[in-house]
């Protein structure tokens, strides 16, 4: 249903890249509730190039993971394609080459969304990256670096080359960098790409939090897929529904507290098997406030959650706000 070079998913969606976020925890449940692709979290290229940093990190995919992605993010030609080939090599099954992210740290050095400026320069990245690997090889753009003519020129001539060169799929976010989140994301731009280049594997990403919302934009669209990031946070159900709809099913029921309080358990634990102590703990708050949210107190069980110390204090807070037993 949506193809990358030689990779097929069985639905149209799949879980986005997210720094600090898309380590092998949250990826093990995305595939399990459903997403049938994961990614690393954006990595800088030299760290990639580093293998002690690649191995300290967690990042090499394991046997249960595939298929699974990494996004590289940097300026360099060649750093970019030796970073895409290293990964290559320890296991990864496609590659996305980010123009997209709006950090401020990131534009500062002439990444991410800052290349949205610089054309040639993300076709020849594109070009080295594609001749030195195997598998697929996709890129992350925004609409544009800003919202005038020229940004917007030079937009469409990043997609235009991408075709021409043989990219394996455009994943756009129909946001401007300068935008950041703010505002509403413009799906319009993403049917208009779609339309105009129908050969291209195109995916779309901006406000992808609900599965009613998310079928309505792919239907209004036309395009090929979506990419769930922030959506995706504390809710690995949202996979679940989803793939319910694309199967033609009428059985998906929301989980009660108690399943939810169970996922939140076992993703600690798979983060506490890296991350012991304190860190742990630490690292693992920002998934429980994501959890957290479904729950009908949302702003108590948030305090709640965040105010742990232990690894008892953990399971002692979900079996009281979630019921688990």
């Amino acid at each position: 249903m949506l193809k990358f070079g030689n990779l097929e998913l069985d639905v149209p969606f799949f879980q986005a890249p997210l720094s600090g976020y898309t380590d092998r925890a949250m990826r093990v449940l995305a595939k399990e509730f459903g997403s049938p692709l994961s990614f690393t979290g954006v990595l800088l290229d030299k760290i990639a190039l580093h293998a002690g940093a690649v191995r300290k990190l967690g990042l090499a995919p394991l046997d249960d993971e595939h298929p699974v992605g990494a996004q590289i993010l940097g300026a360099d030609p060649i750093k970019m394609t030796s970073a895409a080939a290293h990964f290559e090599k320890i296991g990864f099954d496609m590659i996305d080459l980010n123009f997209a992210c709006p950090a401020p740290k990131v534009l500062r050095r002439g990444r991410g969304g800052a290349m949205l400026n610089d054309p040639d320069t993300i076709r020849e990245i594109f070009r080295r990256v594609r001749d030195c690997v195997k598998y697929p090889v996709t890129m992350k753009l925004r609409i544009g670096h800003g919202n005038g003519s020229e940004n917007r020129e030079k937009f469409w001539q990043i997609c235009e080359n991408a075709v021409e060169d043989g990219c394996d799929g455009l994943v756009i976010h129909g946001r401007t960098v300068l935008e950041r989140y703010r505002g509403e994301s413009n799906w319009q731009i993403l049917a208009e790409v779609k339309r105009k280049f129908p050969q291209m594997t195109i995916v779309g990403s901006g406000d992808m939090f609900e599965a009613a919302t998310i079928v309505k934009r792919l239907n209004e669209s036309g395009i090929d897929g979506v990419l769930i990031a922030r959506g995706a946070i504390g809710n690995p159900w949202l996979f679940t529904e989803l793939r319910a709809i694309f199967e033609g099913k009428d059985d998906y029921q929301p989980p009660t507290l108690a399943e939810q309080g169970k996922v939140i358990l076992r993703h600690y634990e798979m983060i506490a098997e890296r991350l012991y102590g304190i860190k742990g703990i630490r690292y693992f708050r920002k998934f429980a406030v994501g959890y957290c949210k479904r729950h009908p107190e949302r702003k108590k069980a948030q305090m709640a959650i965040i105010s742990v110390r232990n690894r008892d204090q953990v399971y002692a807070v979900v079996r009281e706000w979630f019921g688990v037993e």
